[in-house]
């Protein structure tokens, strides 16, 4: 057990946060991975319009799926926070309380989003000649609804208890596997973007499977069926941690579609270019991603402990591994930024420079500012630590005004290219709302 788990109450913060985010890190790689070759391979075998097809859902499977993210993810601060505090027989009935709260959120979010899809796709003003082909996707993507919570919520567990290595073997199957089917089921079978979808949805599947079987191994979280009763105040405790990360998530991938539909707005071409660029979001952001995760189990287990002045420090080393990373990562962009997004790109020569043009446009300027991305998952992950939820959930309300400002506004003045603004935008104003509420947090404990 004592290889599964890490007590971060204990020893130097930069080297255990560094430790633990590594692992979740190359986890983020393997899961850009397979998303990247969904998108390689459907836009190398199935030509730019399908590529556009999996570019107009970009934002909804953002917001569906990063609903139940949002409430694993505030689950876990309170399993973290009685690790920290050694109370095993609370952490168990925490544990088994959010996975009931889990599921009821799954299959929530399974039946709207079905009842939905189409509807949002024509709201979006998604393209006529590839609508057809991003409802196929999102049906069966969001059939695997209730897998991806599964796997949410036990790497959620895992995480809060110190254990970034398991996640991480299970992204390592999951990418392994979907990068076979996706070989199978697009390049050899043809099926097109729903080959992709079903490859994705089963590669899910194991990796949910793999942090099961691994999180009945640690006995201080396998739970017995008196864990499963209802304590008073405890979901109600969860729900307030989990709700606000929820609507969080949520409000800010709704700002994600009102600049999706100001995309679609610009034909197909445009779509693909953005689409390719936000295929590289993901590996833009992996690295701040992993340090918020390490952060909100540091600051939960230290918070359990009573260790302040350890947070303190925790957060500054943070801050300062953050901004490294993130400019190791925009100067890698800046290098070889052009030759990746060709590997999204095919079809005629003509169009696919059009397309590269727009994406190396987007992807130089996320590139340039993307230390802001880094600092805002410091703070909110450092104040989510804490147990603060609700200032995290304001600057997702403020990312999202800001952003449907700028795509609406500043299009207007600068023609297409003012879209390229609007995520900058949105993580500038979070950032500074965030780093204030943190430090004042931080001083007044």
């Amino acid at each position: 057990m004592a290889g599964q788990i890490r007590d971060m109450t204990k020893g130097a913060p930069g080297k255990l946060i560094l430790t633990f985010a590594v692992p979740l890190m190359l986890g983020n790689i393997c899961q850009q991975l397979y998303t990247m070759v969904d998108t390689i391979v459907v836009g190398q075998v199935a030509g730019v319009q399908a590529l556009a097809a999996l570019g107009a859902v970009e934002w909804i499977m953002w917001m569906v799926l990063g609903v139940s993210t949002g409430a694993t993810q505030g689950f876990s601060i309170l399993i973290s926070q009685h690790y920290g505090a050694k109370k095993w027989d609370l952490l168990k009935k925490a544990v088994a309380r959010s996975y009931i709260l889990t599921a009821a959120v799954a299959v929530i979010l399974l039946t709207v989003s079905q009842v939905f899809a189409h509807w949002i796709l024509l709201f979006l003003n998604t393209p006529d000649n590839i609508i057809g082909m991003s409802l196929l996707y999102l049906r069966i993507v969001f059939c695997g609804i209730p897998v991806v919570a599964a796997y949410n919520i036990f790497a959620a567990v895992l995480r809060a208890l110190g254990n970034s290595r398991t996640p991480l073997i299970a992204m390592i199957i999951a990418a392994s596997i979907n990068v076979v089917l996706d070989l199978l089921f697009v390049a050899e079978f043809r099926w097109g973007v729903a080959g992709a979808a079903i490859a994705t949805v089963i590669a899910q599947a194991f990796s949910a499977l793999y942090c099961f079987l691994a999180v009945r191994k640690i006995e201080v979280v396998r739970v017995s069926r008196e864990d499963f009763q209802k304590v008073p105040g405890l979901d109600g405790k969860l729900l307030k941690l989990g709700a606000p990360v929820l609507f969080q998530d949520a409000i800010i991938s709704v700002g994600g579609l009102v600049v999706q539909f100001v995309v679609n707005g610009y034909g197909f071409l445009f779509v693909a270019g953005f689409t390719a660029t936000n295929k590289l979001y993901g590996i833009l952001e992996m690295a701040a991603i992993s340090y918020g995760y390490a952060i909100v189990t540091y600051v939960g287990q230290n918070l359990g402990a009573g260790e302040i002045k350890r947070i303190r420090k925790g957060v500054h080393v943070s801050a300062g591994l953050a901004f490294l990373t993130s400019a190791v990562i925009s100067c890698i962009m800046f290098i070889f930024g052009r030759h990746i997004l060709m590997l999204f790109i095919s079809g005629d020569p003509s169009e696919t420079q059009q397309v590269l043009s727009i994406a190396w446009k987007y992807l130089s300027i996320m590139a340039a500012c993307l230390c802001i991305l880094y600092f805002l998952y410091v703070y909110r992950s450092a104040l989510q630590g804490l147990g603060n939820t609700l200032i995290p959930m304001i600057s997702g309300v403020v990312e999202f005004f800001i952003r449907i400002g700028v795509a609406l506004l500043l299009p207007l003045v600068m023609g297409t290219d003012g879209i390229f603004y609007a995520e900058i935008a949105a993580w500038t104003g979070a950032t500074v709302l965030l780093a204030v509420s943190y430090y004042a947090a931080i001083r007044k404990l």
